[in-house]
């Protein structure tokens, strides 16, 4: 290991800790409840850890790590749970269902945000974490863009509000509908926010692997928006944003305000305006595409990729306001309007093309 990295292990190590053992409970949380994934019990106690103040500074070097370079391999990792071949044999029909229902809740919840007069970040992240795959989703929108850790926090109250009632929705509707066991599979994999919330679905009515794939599917369309939103703009950074979060916590200044600026092509961790680990991302689903990797490799992989993207919610979770976020009520009512379009339009391609 370099002498500089050796230098930085003791000002990491507290935060680090502390985010290992908020690890540890929220994936015991998990276990017990598979349906709510370790990520949002994770963010959840990094909220109630600075909503009591025991987010120090003496955190912060370690918080910070966990909140980017850890999310970053996190989020690389998940590409390897993505294998293109499986998703394009679920059929042209599938495929088209998937993308439309995800583009147009992408694209029109940011509009209906605007209306309602929520802020263009917490629109965008809502918009991500209910089109694509929920907190991962959030998590990586919110590193690549640079929304507020606020923000974060409301889009992924959206997702555990509107993916839990989901649970129990999606089935009586499919049974009030008649869907078949396929349809039932695809609208939930195109429909419900997060891949623990579509496996519990999918348990539950015997339409597990279909459901999961379609799923994946969706995960899969996580890189082109994140790199459509890094190439068209970006804002200040999260590091940025921890660490005046913190600092007024503690009763330190603030950094000076960073001027929204678009990180030159091909720098500072991006490659031609996109981020790195969203290649990193592409990369590993197109080496899952390949057929080579074992079948252990992936789920170790999908494992790691669980805990990495847990303990990073976790370091997000210790930068956010509670009375700020508690008052977000036409953020809520964004999700139930951005909900409504992904099953909508997801239903209606079932009901046509399935």
């Amino acid at each position: 290991m370099p002498l500089p990295a050796l230098r930085s292990l003791p000002a990491l190590l507290p935060g680090v800790l502390v985010s290992a053992a908020a690890l540890g409970v929220a994936l015991a949380v998990n276990a017990a409840v598979p349906a709510v994934s370790a990520a949002v019990v994770a963010v959840v106690l990094g909220a109630a850890l600075a909503g009591f103040g025991g987010a120090g500074r003496r955190l912060l070097p370690g918080l910070r790590f966990v909140s980017r370079p850890v999310l970053r391999a996190a989020v690389v990792l998940l590409g390897l749970q993505v294998s293109v071949p499986q998703i394009l044999g679920l059929g042209w029909q599938t495929v088209v269902v998937v993308v439309v229902a995800t583009g147009v809740t992408f694209a029109v919840t940011p509009v209906a945000g605007r209306r309602l007069g929520v802020p263009p970040g917490a629109s965008l992240l809502v918009a991500t974490g209910v089109a694509v795959c929920g907190a991962a989703a959030i998590a990586a929108m919110h590193d690549s863009a640079g929304t507020e850790d606020d923000e974060a926090a409301a889009a992924l109250a959206v997702v555990v509000l509107y993916g839990t009632g989901a649970l129990l929705a999606i089935p009586l509707a499919a049974s009030w509908l008649g869907l078949s066991p396929s349809q039932l599979a695809v609208w939930t994999g195109a429909a419900v926010h997060e891949v623990a919330q579509v496996a519990a679905i999918g348990a539950a009515t015997g339409v597990l692997t279909t459901a999961v794939t379609v799923k994946l599917g969706r995960v899969l369309l996580l890189a082109p928006l994140v790199a459509l939103v890094s190439y068209t703009g970006s804002h200040a950074t999260p590091g940025r944003r921890l660490q005046d979060a913190h600092a007024g916590r503690v009763g330190l200044p603030a950094g000076p305000p960073v001027r929204p600026a678009r990180a030159p092509r091909g720098k500072a961790g991006r490659v031609a305006g996109v981020p790195l680990f969203v290649a990193g991302f592409v990369v590993m689903a197109c080496v899952r595409g390949t057929g080579m990797v074992p079948d252990g490799v992936v789920a170790v992989a999908g494992q790691a990729a669980n805990i990495l993207l847990a303990a990073a919610m976790f370091g997000l979770g210790t930068g956010i306001d509670v009375r700020r976020l508690l008052r977000g009520g036409r953020t809520v009512l964004l999700g139930g309007i951005a909900t409504g379009l992904v099953g909508g339009v997801s239903l209606a391609g079932v009901l046509l093309l399935v």
